[in-house]
């Protein structure tokens, strides 16, 4: 079998956390995840940047720094993971989903100001498969309003949006460095700071409520509770698994990059046939080749290729439920307008497998089975 994910693993990882376990510190904000900072910061040129335990807490930590209150509106897609509404459903706020772009899965800028009311706090743009939404528009409605733009990034480490890296255009941005991720530390995530007039108070809330990091910076002479917080840092052994990738971000960035465009060229007779659609990427993006997918006629077709696929020895997943017809998401959430592409263009999409180091042959072996179920399906 064919498998749909391979954490990624360059090979000096046990070096690196070997090397941790010598230094006798493995609990959080040791010397690689300052390095992972560091590299975080010149990658992307935000101000600060904060390992988390998760992308998750990174949202979560956004929420909190926002001070968003019960009752708050906060924008974003219904075609997300729940961590991206669960953030600001754990401070009392409510959801307000809009529509998606089919062309990129991304929310359509163009609906979110009808949404937008006087409770209106923040909007949290999702960057589909590491390809930007339109940022411009987004960032132009929030300063328009004032309101807090919070870059789920989670699947965009690596990509940009003319030329500005993802996670670093709004005031937070908030990476995943999960085993799915493109470079992963198993759990594991990061908050990116774009205001520096937050630092401090995130560097508190990430400490327990603590001022533990200013005293170890020898800025105050004793550390005290200053603020509600919690545990957010992650284990030393698991930034120098993350830092050893890292390292050869690149590497891993042409190497994955080499399987989507195979994947793409491969199937493009299919989608020049009218048989599926391909990833779009907007002029104005760069991409990281994070994930690769297809979309077929409809939900009934899909479920037909994934067994069919299964039976050839190739294992595909599609993705997100929509928030807004879960049980939270009509609890805590709604759907302004109408729901034109969500429901329809996620019932169409398709992953295939995609990650470090996978053979090519496993490439050429799924894009054949796709056409071989194609040949006999006509």
């Amino acid at each position: 079998m064919i498998p749909f994910n391979v954490p990624p693993l360059y090979g000096t990882e046990e070096e690196r956390i070997h090397e941790a376990i010598q230094s006798h510190k493995i609990c959080g904000d040791g010397e690689f995840t300052e390095k992972c900072h560091q590299w975080i910061e010149n990658k992307t040129g935000c101000p600060k940047a904060l390992l988390t335990t998760s992308c998750t807490h990174a949202l979560e930590m956004a929420a909190l720094l926002c001070r968003i209150q019960p009752d708050d509106e906060i924008i974003m897609p219904s075609y997300t993971f729940v961590s991206t509404a669960n953030a600001f459903v754990l401070r009392g706020a409510k959801i307000v989903f809009v529509d998606i772009r089919p062309d990129t899965m991304n929310i359509d800028e163009n609906l979110i100001e009808s949404a937008i009311t006087n409770k209106t706090r923040a909007i949290a743009p999702v960057h589909y498969a590491g390809v930007s939404c339109e940022m411009d528009t987004i960032m132009s409605i929030a300063q328009k309003y004032n309101l807090f733009v919070i870059e789920d990034a989670a699947q965009g480490v690596m990509s940009s949006y003319k030329g500005k890296a993802l996670g670093a255009i709004g005031n937070f941005g908030c990476f995943s460095f999960h085993e799915t991720k493109n470079y992963s530390m198993g759990e594991g995530g990061a908050l990116l700071i774009n205001d520096e007039k937050y630092i401090d108070e995130a560097e508190i809330i990430r400490e327990k409520g603590t001022n533990r990091s200013q005293f170890w910076r020898g800025k105050v002479d004793k550390y005290r509770w200053i603020d509600f917080g919690s545990s957010y840092l992650p284990s030393e052994l698991n930034a120098a698994y993350l830092y050893a990738q890292l390292e050869h971000d690149q590497e891993i960035y042409d190497n994955r990059m080499q399987s989507w465009n195979r994947y793409y060229v491969g199937l493009k007779d299919l989608q020049e046939d009218g048989k599926i659609d391909l990833p779009l990427i907007p002029d104005e993006c760069t991409h990281n080749a994070h994930l690769f997918y297809i979309k077929v006629k409809d939900i009934e077709e899909r479920q037909n290729l994934i067994l069919y696929l299964k039976e050839k020895g190739v294992e595909t997943v599609f993705h997100y439920i929509p928030l807004h017809t879960a049980p939270a998401g009509l609890k805590w959430g709604r759907f302004h307008g109408e729901d034109r592409y969500t429901t329809r263009e996620s019932e169409r999409l398709l992953r295939l497998p995609m990650y470090y180091n996978m053979p090519a042959e496993y490439t050429d072996q799924t894009i054949k089975a796709i056409k071989d179920f194609y040949v006999g399906n006509k």
